[in-house]
């Protein structure tokens, strides 16, 4: 009987090449952070709040003085050895106005911009999640609000319940969300019937886990670009209101200090103008701010 041939193991070969490591998936915030970072308005933006910031929460610390005394001559002009910005039309100092009152409508600005936005995302949230008659009174509401002038309304809110600082915040909170609401309410309708809300749905999510936890952070990235340029709003709106006499007389703000000084733009210009421009340099870095952070946040704008 002849024996079985064995068989022959296949000739050695060149070794197979160790597989190569798929690259790891980089985190959406690292990558929002990493686009945001790369964006020389958003840097410049960032580094102008951060300075403003540093002044407002410091500055009243190093320079202790009450922007409400009268130190020097009415209408002391500006670069001068008794105040660096001038004085206003009463002698008080427009730079220590200046320092203590930017805490103030930062203040309000960021208060009232969280206001408009946590309204804005809750009505607009319920809309755009049950839809319906749900939908068509909240959107009612909405437009009831968005016909209405803003700046009126607000003037008659803070009439009505005394000019202070709290009752300006929430006069503007009242009347500036409606932007924020229909922005909601369109991201909530688009995300709502896709198909990870039915999988929650199938393993018995409520309807709470759902909007809150589920689709309000996929839609967080243009809530954020919108809760910033309300900041700035907030802050215009403020320094309008305190242009026209309607702001707390006794809480020094930049708005204050220009109202205040209007009647003498022409004779102490320096006394509008430097806070003035504190108000335009804020608003541009908020401003350059969203822009960056929109870019980063927008997938679509990523691969520009």
């Amino acid at each position: 009987m002849n024996a079985t041939p064995t068989a022959r193991p296949p000739a050695a070969g060149p070794a197979d090449p160790p597989p190569r490591a798929l690259p790891r998936a980089e985190h959406p915030t690292v990558e929002a952070l990493r686009m945001f970072l790369r964006n020389p308005s958003a840097i410049v933006g960032g580094l102008l709040l951060l300075a403003i910031l540093g002044v407002a929460l410091l500055g009243p610390l190093l320079l202790p003085a009450d922007p409400f005394e009268i130190v020097v001559a009415p209408m002391t002009p500006p670069f001068s050895e008794e105040a660096w910005l001038g004085s206003d039309y009463l002698g008080r100092d427009v730079l220590t106005a200046m320092i203590h009152g930017g805490r103030a409508t930062l203040l309000v600005g960021a208060v009232a911009a969280l206001l408009s936005v946590s309204i804005g995302i809750t009505l607009g949230a319920l809309a755009g999640y049950y839809g319906g008659w749900v939908d068509a009174l909240l959107m009612r509401i909405t437009e009831f609000f968005q016909v209405l002038p803003a700046l009126l309304f607000a003037m008659v809110v803070v009439t009505l319940f005394s000019p202070t600082l709290t009752t300006v915040t929430l006069a503007i909170g009242v009347v500036s969300w409606t932007g924020t609401a229909r922005l909601t309410r369109a991201e909530f309708l688009k995300v709502r019937g896709m198909e990870f809300i039915r999988a929650e749905r199938s393993i018995g999510a409520g309807d709470a886990r759902i909007i809150w936890q589920v689709i309000l952070p996929n839609a967080f990235p243009p809530l954020i670009v919108s809760a910033t340029l309300a900041i700035g709003a907030a802050i215009l709106f403020e320094a309008g209101l305190a242009f026209l006499g309607l702001s707390d007389p006794n809480q020094m703000s930049w708005g204050l200090l220009i109202g205040a000084s209007r009647p003498y733009v022409l004779t102490s210009w320096w006394a509008v103008a430097f806070p003035g421009a504190a108000i335009f340099v804020t608003v541009l870095a908020v401003s350059l701010i969203g822009d960056g952070l929109n870019d980063a946040l927008n997938p679509k704008l990523r691969e520009r």
